[in-house]
């Protein structure tokens, strides 16, 4: 009883803690979320334009919930969650909703955000079942996830040039 307690107890403050959680569905690659931590579990939001994705994520599948230190970025506990999807509009949803908009940076409608979520967004509980992973031996990096997204062309050769005589200027 004591360890389920203490398996709570870290589930929660990690995650709290956490600015990012990795979530893996069955079947799909685990994927870094922002979410909130509210009313005992992990409240994310996305699948609408503009927002996270969620594959593998529906009402009732387990998933995977990896959380890192906000610190040092290592891996603090892996535990499992039962994904509940709750339905717009409801108190659970509105409350969800109201610790969501304060992590949400950068939204392009402001206060509008949360009748667009209602629109075309889903958001999921991350329950936690009391499940924890023990924590690997090595390493378990992967190669990052295929992207349609390329990375910039080499920055041109004088700009470290320009930045240095900017920094003198300030000094």
């Amino acid at each position: 009883m004591t360890s389920e307690l203490l398996d709570r107890a870290l589930i929660e403050e990690a995650t709290k803690k956490s600015g990012l959680i990795w979530v893996e569905g069955p079947g799909t690659p685990a994927r870094a979320l922002w979410h909130v931590w509210h009313e005992g579990a992990a409240c994310v939001v996305g699948d609408g334009p503009g927002e996270q994705p969620l594959p593998g994520l529906a009402d009732g599948v387990p998933a995977r919930v990896t959380v890192r230190s906000k610190d040092k970025g290592g891996r603090l506990v892996s535990w499992t969650a039962r994904v509940v999807e709750l339905p717009s509009g409801s108190e659970e949803w509105t409350a969800a909703v109201d610790g969501l908009k304060g992590k949400r940076l950068n939204a392009p409608d402001g206060e509008a955000m949360a009748q667009r979520w209602a629109r075309e967004c889903r958001v999921l509980r991350l329950e936690p079942t009391g499940e924890t992973a023990p924590l690997p031996d090595g390493s378990l990096a992967e190669p990052p996830l295929p992207t349609p997204v390329t990375t910039r062309r080499p920055i041109p050769a004088g700009l470290h040039r320009l930045l240095r005589k900017k920094r003198r200027r300030q000094g």
